[in-house]
């Protein structure tokens, strides 16, 4: 019988040991960080608001002006508008927009492919280091959704996705 009461004693100590330890635990997100392949870029995942993503709002079509409607609006809905005009890389755009982005912007191209209900297409460079996230409008383009389409559209999105060959970003927890 005391055998038993001591063996009891020791699973609860144990139980509580293991639940400190897993409250404690400092290393939420190295783990991603710290099994890298050396070179790989670290993609931010993070869906920001508005007001912290920067993007620049390029014209693909043959319609004169849209790029500038189109940037004001987004200045409108919050975004940090840093360049607008003619795409300087005309290949042209087949469909609603396409979105340019590198490792930094990964987080932010999921909030601005809501924008376009999850229509435009996109283009990762594992090699750009900057934050901005170029939104290249196409032929099909029409309008940005309503703050409510956009709404659902992130929740249909779901989480961004890793793209091939990046690693997540250690984010602090």
């Amino acid at each position: 019988m005391r055998a038993l009461v001591v063996v009891g004693v020791l699973v609860v100590f144990a139980l509580v040991f293991v639940a400190v330890a897993l409250v404690r635990d400092s290393q939420g997100g190295e783990v991603a960080a710290a099994s890298c392949p050396e070179g790989w870029p670290q993609g931010d995942l993070v869906l920001r608001e508005a007001k912290d993503i920067k993007i620049n709002v390029y014209n693909a079509t043959d319609t004169v002006g849209l790029a500038e409607s189109v940037a004001e609006d987004f200045a409108g809905r919050g975004f940090q508008l840093k360049k607008k005009g003619n795409d300087p890389q005309p290949k042209g755009v087949d469909g609603v927009a396409l979105l340019r982005y590198g490792p930094k912007g990964i987080g932010s191209s999921q909030v601005i492919q809501a924008f376009f209900l999850g229509k435009a297409a996109t283009q990762y460079d594992p090699k750009r280091a900057d934050d901005t996230v170029d939104v290249v409008l196409g032929d099909q383009f029409q309008q940005l959704a309503t703050p409510t389409e956009v709404n659902q559209s992130l929740v249909d999105l779901g989480s961004p996705q890793l793209p091939p060959g990046t690693c997540a970003a250690k984010t602090d927890a």
